[in-house]
């Protein structure tokens, strides 16, 4: 049964973290809301103390953040069904509308990136993708600095491969913990002790010149390597066997 409680002023200034609203909290059965993305790791991390359930939006690169990623591992919470090629359009009484024409609707704002994260279980995360690719080496090559291949789309993961694969972190959206396991990630703090090979700030310094012809520094540590360039950040991953 759904309880409405009569509206009221909040005493305080309605800081999540407040006393006020922590008491507010712990009342909820369900928190559905668009919470800062800037407070977004502090708010799940709040949640997941408390033992909420939640719908909560987020941004699609908080997928990677040292708060979150591990409870997307650990399926604790994972993506609900998410917006249309991951944009949003939220009422807009403050702030100018930069959406171009086509994408413009009116009185609201348009934000990309954006995703749901819950841990309220939803029929999408019991279904598989349908693999069709076969490996070879040509296709998918090793990572430099991790024992995984690369995989540039989610939708062209090998079929007849059991190893480790880095992917998008937008697989995470068509995620079966039923078809693959989550191993880690491709990051620079080597969290999962997965990296294979460290390179030295003088690698990284030497690298950077090659590359663009003046003094920098190119961190090889943070991704996956091939061929002596970074790709961009990359979820890994094993299919289970059945």
């Amino acid at each position: 049964m759904l309880v409405k409680h009569p509206p009221k002023l909040l005493k305080g200034n309605g800081d999540f973290r407040s006393e006020e609203c922590i008491e507010l909290l712990k009342e909820a059965d369900v928190v559905v809301t668009n919470p800062p993305f800037s407070l977004f790791r502090e708010y799940v991390v709040q949640l997941i103390q408390y033992d909420k359930k939640f719908i909560i939006i987020g941004n699609q690169n908080a997928i990677t953040h040292k708060e979150i990623f591990p409870l997307l591992k650990e399926n604790k919470i994972w993506l609900g069904y998410g917006f249309a090629g991951n944009v949003g359009f939220f009422l807009n009484t403050q702030y100018e509308d930069y959406a171009k024409s086509s994408q413009h609707k009116e009185g609201m704002i348009r934000v990309s990136g954006v995703m749901w994260y819950t841990n309220i279980d939803i029929q999408k995360r019991h279904e598989d993708i349908i693999l069709y690719k076969n490996y070879s080496p040509e296709e998918y090559p090793t990572y430099e600095n991790y024992d995984a291949i690369e995989v540039k789309r989610t939708a062209d993961i090998p079929c007849d491969y059991y190893g480790v694969m880095g992917v998008p972190i937008t697989f995470m959206d068509k995620y079966s913990p039923e078809q693959f396991e989550i191993i880690g990630m491709c990051e620079n703090l080597d969290l999962y002790h997965l990296n294979t090979r460290f390179y030295s700030p003088q690698e990284c310094r030497d690298r950077y010149y090659e590359l663009f012809g003046k003094k920098g520094t190119y961190d090889l540590n943070a991704a996956g390597v091939i061929n002596g360039k970074k790709v961009y950040q990359r979820i890994l991953i094993k299919r289970r066997a059945k």
